[in-house]
C-alpha cells in the first residue's frame, strides 16, 4: 500500500504546482509556454501510468462485499463519461480543459454549453462510478481521491480562468454560452465526436479485463 500511496503523493504535489502562481509563471518563464505544457502533460502521462502500476500491485484489503449488480452503474454511466471526455479535450473551451480557446466561438458553444467542464466530469463520472465495483482499501483511496478532484476541479478552474479573464469578461462569456439553448449545444457536439467517445467507450470495456484482468461485465 504505501507504493500506492507514494505515488498519489507525487501524483498531488505534481498538480499543485499550476495553483502555486509564482512557481508556475517562473517555469513558464524558463522554458517558455508549449514546452512548459508539452513537459507537464508528459509528467501527468508518467504518473498515471505510475498510479496504475501501483494500484496494480496494492494489497487486497476488502471494504465491503463485492456485489455483481454495481457493474451496471458504471456499464450505464461509462458511455456519459467516455463522450464528455472526448468532446471536451477535442472542443475549444475558454473555461477549462479543451483544444485550445483562441477560437473558441461562444454562438457554437457545442459540449460548453453542456457544462462548461466537461472533460473534468467525465474524470469524476468515471472514477465515482468505480467506488462501489470495488469494495477495497486501494480502489476507495485511489477513486475517492480521484473523484475529489474531479468533482472540486470546476471550481478551482472558474477561479483560475476568471483571475485569467477577468471578472467582467468570463461573465460577458458564460452569458453568450447560456443564451444558446441546450438542444442547440447538444447538436452542436457532431456526430463525430459522439461515435469517437462511444469508440472509447467500446475499447475500454473490450480491454478491461485484458489489461485489468476483471470483467466489466456483471456475472451473478
Amino acid at each position: 500500500m504505501s507504493h500506492l500511496l507514494a505515488a498519489l503523493a507525487v501524483f498531488l504535489a505534481v498538480h499543485a504546482v499550476p495553483a502555486i502562481r509564482p512557481l508556475r509563471a517562473r517555469l513558464i518563464a524558463i522554458s517558455g509556454e508549449r514546452t512548459y505544457i508539452a513537459a507537464f502533460s508528459a509528467v501527468s502521462l508518467g504518473l498515471v501510468v505510475w498510479l496504475g502500476v501501483a494500484y496494480s500491485q496494492a494489497p487486497y484489503v476488502e471494504l465491503w462485499s463485492y456485489r455483481p449488480e454495481f457493474k451496471w452503474l458504471a456499464l450505464l454511466a461509462m458511455p456519459i463519461a467516455c463522450v464528455l471526455a472526448v468532446a471536451g479535450l477535442t472542443s475549444r473551451n475558454p473555461f477549462s480543459l479543451g483544444a485550445g480557446y483562441t477560437k473558441f466561438n461562444p454562438a457554437r458553444p457545442g459540449i460548453v454549453r453542456v457544462t462548461r467542464h466537461p472533460a473534468v466530469w467525465g474524470l469524476a463520472l468515471w472514477s465515482v462510478v468505480h467506488i462501489p465495483i470495488n469494495g477495497d482499501a486501494a480502489s476507495v483511496i485511489l477513486f475517492g481521491l480521484l473523484s475529489v478532484l474531479g468533482i472540486a476541479g470546476p471550481r478551482s478552474l472558474d477561479a483560475k480562468r476568471k483571475r485569467a479573464m477577468g471578472e467582467i469578461e468570463w461573465a460577458e462569456m458564460a452569458a453568450r454560452v447560456e443564451s444558446v439553448s441546450l438542444s442547440a449545444g447538444l447538436r452542436q457536439i457532431g456526430a463525430l465526436r459522439m461515435l469517437a467517445g462511444l469508440a472509447l467507450y467500446g475499447a475500454l470495456l473490450f480491454a478491461h479485463e485484458p489489461v485489468i484482468g476483471i470483467s466489466p461485465l456483471p456475472v451473478f
